[in-house]
């Protein structure tokens, strides 16, 4: 079985690389993080016009009618820059549960300005610390009205809707809501990636209508997780990979004692290490894209795989910039840091780490006992 990606695709990887090379280099990220801005609106506007939004979007809905295997490329080419836009959100959590779950009517309506960049959407899971499902879910939706807080939300405080994750008597499902409503209440969160915002957000008997016109239930939600943990590898992939490529150019150019100090043994085999996890978890996130692509029965394995592996390879590839850069990678000038920010900001974003590793566990039992 090839896991590869096509030619076409690895064009598009080409074209994608070389745009954000121009648009959106690590200056911009650093912008970001250090002004008021929740994001980078003017990347987020060529990125519009360049149709990626749209990537996954059949044409029918104003999207290019591509696939998850392309949206997969983008989304590592997006993570290498660490681009301070609210990609994530509106494609990988937004976008993909009206395609998967949304009524023909919502489609309609919320895709074409989806893909066009015009909305900007998100998905309100959290109610504080602790894994929904594990305990009850607090927002409630009574008489068609929503009631309760979420936190933190991602982009919470510049998106135009969210899907949030809600309960009516026992079922549980996903509500729409308008965040420009007026019985709706935002206050942005300090993160540790100022570059791309989090907020809490509150509503008081809030108008909402049903994703998919009536409660979806846990299994859908945890499947719309599962979708958007496998393009969100993809990111940290990215991210780990520029680290890795920044940090070997600086060991081999750096020199002490007369040799570069990346032939002395003490840092050649922490990069060769290295290398290896980054080489394994690329391996995970071409099995999720599979997956992802083909609705693949094994995709919940396959997310789970990806997801863990990922987060794991991300934290250690920001961890290992900073201390091999030595004294200056604890800089504020270097830009170690912006991926160490954006390593923690992306293991948190669909729940920490040792969730997911207890979902694998859980999963693979499942699969045994079949």
């Amino acid at each position: 079985m090839n896991f590869d990606f096509s030619d076409d695709q690895k064009l598009l990887r080409e074209n994608v690389r070389a745009f954000l090379s121009k648009e959106a280099p690590l200056t911009l990220c650093r912008q970001v993080l250090e002004s008021d801005s929740s994001y980078s609106a003017t990347l987020w506007q060529a990125i519009a016009q360049q149709g990626w939004l749209g990537t996954a979007v059949p044409e029918s809905y104003g999207g290019a009618g591509f696939g998850r295997l392309e949206l997969a490329v983008i989304a590592e080419e997006l993570g290498r820059v660490l681009a301070p836009v609210p990609f994530g959100s509106s494609v990988y959590l937004a976008t993909e549960a009206l395609l998967v779950a949304g009524t023909e009517e919502q489609k309609q309506r919320y895709l074409p300005a989806l893909a066009r960049g015009e909305t900007i959407g998100t998905l309100a899971h959290y109610e504080g610390p602790g894994e929904l499902g594990q305990r009850p879910v607090q927002t409630a939706v009574r008489s068609g009205k929503l009631s309760g807080t979420k936190t933190p939300v991602p982009d919470g405080d510049i998106a135009d809707f969210a899907l949030v994750t809600a309960k009516s008597g026992r079922e549980v499902g996903l509500a729409l809501v308008d965040l420009h409503a007026s019985e709706v209440r935002r206050e942005r969160l300090e993160s540790i990636d100022p570059s791309r915002s989090v907020a809490t957000l509150h509503f008081q008997r809030v108008p909402v209508e049903w994703l998919g016109g009536r409660p979806c239930g846990w299994e859908t939600i945890h499947h719309l997780f599962d979708r958007a943990a496998v393009l969100y590898a993809f990111e940290q992939l990215g991210g780990a990979q520029r680290a890795f490529e920044i940090t070997r150019e600086y060991t081999l150019s750096r020199y002490a004692f007369g040799r570069p100090i990346g032939s002395f043994q003490a840092l050649k085999h922490r990069l060769a290490d290295w290398y290896v996890e980054l080489e394994l978890t690329r391996s995970n996130c071409y099995y999720g894209a599979w997956a992802l692509s083909n609705e693949a029965p094994e995709l919940a394995l396959a997310a789970c795989g990806a997801r863990v592996s990922a987060t794991a390879t991300f934290e250690l590839a920001s961890k290992e910039m900073i201390q091999m850069h030595g004294g200056m990678g604890f800089t504020w000038e270097h830009d170690a840091h912006l991926f160490y920010r954006r390593a923690r900001y992306l293991a948190a974003i669909l729940g920490p780490a040792p969730v997911w590793r207890e979902r694998l566990v859980a999963t693979l039992e499942i699969r045994e006992e079949a």
